[in-house]
C-alpha cells in the first residue's frame, strides 16, 4: 500500500491538508527568518525576543527546518501533508510540555519562557486538528475514503445494494 493510496487527489479534504501545512509553516518560516534577521547567538539565553516569543539562533534554525517541512507538505498534499501535520503538531505540543518543565532551569538551551510554551501547545493543536481533520472521527460520511478504508466489507455491500436496483431496472 502506498501512502497515497487512500485519499484521491481531486479529494476535498486535501485542500485542507495543503492550507493548514502551508499557512503553519508560513508562521514559522516568518519566525526563524525573524530570528536570523536579528542576528542572535546561536544557543544564548538571554531573552532576546522576536514578535513576542523569546528565541535564539538555535530556535529559529529548528523553526526554519519545521516550516520548510510543513510548506513541503502543502507542495506534495494528500496523505503525506496529513501525516505530516499530525506528526509535527503532536510534536509541538510534546515540546511544550518538556520545555513547561525546562523553564528557568539549565537545560533550557532554546530559551523557551511560559509565552513559547503556550504557543507550542496552540501551534501544536492547530497543526494537528487541520492534519486530523476529516481523517479522525466518530462520525465520517460514508463516502469519506477514510471510513471506507477501515470499513471495506460494509462499504463494499452499500455499493452494491445500491447498484443491485440500477441493475433490475436495466434487465427488464
Amino acid at each position: 500500500m502506498n501512502v497515497r493510496d487512500e485519499l484521491p487527489l481531486d479529494h476535498r479534504l486535501n485542500l485542507v491538508y495543503r492550507i493548514g501545512a502551508a499557512l503553519c509553516g508560513a508562521i514559522l518560516l516568518a519566525f526563524g527568518c525573524l530570528g536570523f534577521a536579528d542576528r542572535l547567538g546561536f544557543f544564548a539565553t538571554e531573552g532576546a525576543r522576536v514578535a513576542g516569543l523569546s528565541t535564539n539562533g538555535f530556535l529559529s534554525i529548528i523553526s526554519i527546518v519545521v516550516g520548510a517541512l510543513l510548506v513541503g507538505a502543502a507542495f506534495i498534499g494528500g496523505n503525506v501533508a496529513s501525516t505530516v501535520n499530525i506528526t509535527v503538531g503532536c510534536l509541538f505540543v510534546l515540546s511544550g510540555f518538556v520545555h513547561l518543565f525546562l523553564i528557568d532551569k539549565a537545560a533550557n538551551i532554546l530559551d523557551f519562557s511560559m509565552s513559547n510554551v503556550v504557543f507550542s501547545f496552540v501551534m501544536g493543536l492547530l497543526i494537528t486538528t487541520f492534519g486530523m481533520y476529516g481523517r479522525v472521527s466518530g462520525g465520517l460520511p460514508h463516502d469519506n475514503p477514510y471510513w471506507r478504508r477501515r470499513h471495506a466489507a460494509r462499504g463494499a455491500r452499500e455499493d452494491s445494494r445500491a447498484a443491485a436496483p440500477a441493475t433490475a431496472i436495466t434487465r427488464r
